[in-house]
């Protein structure tokens, strides 16, 4: 790309993260934004973004066509429809035109009078995503040098939504985001596990005003959120009063720093809880969590995403393992596998103030008050507890 105009338009794109293409004079597809290529799932051998053909070259629409974020040939030729008088008027010569574009888009050319860019067009698509079609909003922008000569354009793209509701969709953490691109593929990812769940909820959402309640969980998941993110993990999702993550060993560099993220998160989850309570009126022991950590070496972790949500989640014997441990941590307590804490390294466990060799583990099936299910489906698992309760005032 040797136009100043085009390098520097691109260069502001890929800095603010828009999806987009920069295109010539000629609709030569001279360049393509990082967060476009994640879109369209581009930059691998097998699909290399054709840099230099024009944008409605044979090779551009099938690959639109045939890639995950990719446009359909309906919309593609809608788009060219808009746009032939400015393809004619970039190619005057109508054999070297034919020669450039798809075929199945010759049929749009009868007739059409060239004519220059418009500075400005937007339209709506619907392109392929998953197993599914989702809106995309699409603008054309024209651009020209400090002489004013045109020297091509720019077309950016952003989810079919308007501005107010993508605000409130990017209240969330953009890191959160940028790991959650990652699990589109669901896959066998080593990881650390983390389950919690509010004790005694039931007589606790009984005695407050379903207000109150509503208020308290929503004070205690946005903090147990942050927490989860901020030690380098992804929430998983929330059913009822309880709250899951999953600690990457790819996104944490490694088993060891996973398994350190994994527990200080829980130790922190214990801090949001206290601050809940106390911001919810009531007493620190009121609001206390059940946490159940294990390491899961070949559970498959991805995004779940639907019309309606997207979120991450796990599969497998070990994730069931995480929730019987869970459920056995009563009177608060953190239980910990002794699959994810040999996991650490000895600096890791020293950061975290334990020592292997002082740790004592319990049976799962031995603990007292475990519930049936932990008997039944993992009684030999063996555990180990990580903080002891807060006392309760006398």
């Amino acid at each position: 790309m040797r136009d100043p105009t085009l390098t520097a338009a691109l260069d502001a794109l890929q800095a603010g993260s828009f999806s987009a293409l920069v295109w010539d004079e000629r609709l030569r597809v001279a360049g393509i934004t990082d967060d476009a290529l994640q879109i369209l799932r581009l930059g691998t051998d097998e699909l290399e973004p054709p840099l230099g053909r024009h944008m409605f070259s044979p090779e551009w629409v099938a690959l639109m066509m045939s890639s995950q974020g990719g446009v359909t040939l309906d919309c593609q030729r809608a788009v060219f429809r808009h746009l032939a008088p400015a393809v004619v008027a970039a190619e005057p010569d109508a054999a070297a035109l034919r020669d450039a574009i798809d075929p199945r888009l010759h049929d749009l050319l009868d007739g059409v009078e060239p004519a220059p860019l418009p500075p400005l067009w937007s339209t709506r698509l619907h392109v392929n995503f998953g197993d599914r079609t989702t809106p995309l909003d699409v603008l054309v922008v024209a651009l020209r040098d400090a002489h004013g000569r045109a020297v091509g354009g720019a077309t950016v793209s952003k989810p079919g939504l308007g501005g107010a509701a993508l605000a409130m969709l990017a209240t969330g953490d953009p890191k959160l985001f940028d790991r959650m691109l990652r699990l589109l593929e669901p896959a066998r990812r080593p990881a650390a596990i983390l389950f919690a769940d509010l004790e005694s909820s039931t007589p606790l959402g009984r005695r407050l005003s379903t207000h109150a309640y509503f208020a308290l969980l929503r004070r205690l998941f946005w903090r147990a959120d942050r927490s989860v993110v901020e030690a380098g993990g992804i929430v998983g999702n929330h059913v009822g009063d309880g709250v899951s993550a999953y600690f990457l060993a790819e996104d944490a560099g490694g088993e060891s720093a996973a398994a350190r993220a994994c527990i200080a998160s829980a130790a922190a989850l214990r801090e949001d809880a206290a601050i809940a309570a106390e911001r919810s009126h009531l007493d620190t022991s009121q609001v206390v969590l059940r946490i159940g950590l294990h390491w899961c070496a070949g559970a498959y972790i991805g995004r779940l995403l639907t019309s309606a949500r997207t979120e991450v989640t796990a599969m497998g014997d070990e994730v069931n393992e995480g929730a019987r441990i869970e459920a056995c941590a009563t009177g608060g307590r953190t239980l910990a596998s002794k699959a994810l804490i040999e996991r650490l390294e000895p600096l890791d466990a020293a950061e975290l103030g334990l020592t292997h060799d002082e740790i004592s583990y319990t049976a799962l099936g031995d603990l007292p008050g475990a519930p049936e299910k932990a008997r039944r489906d993992a009684p030999m698992l063996s555990v180990a507890e990580l903080y002891a309760p807060a006392p309760t005032p006398a």
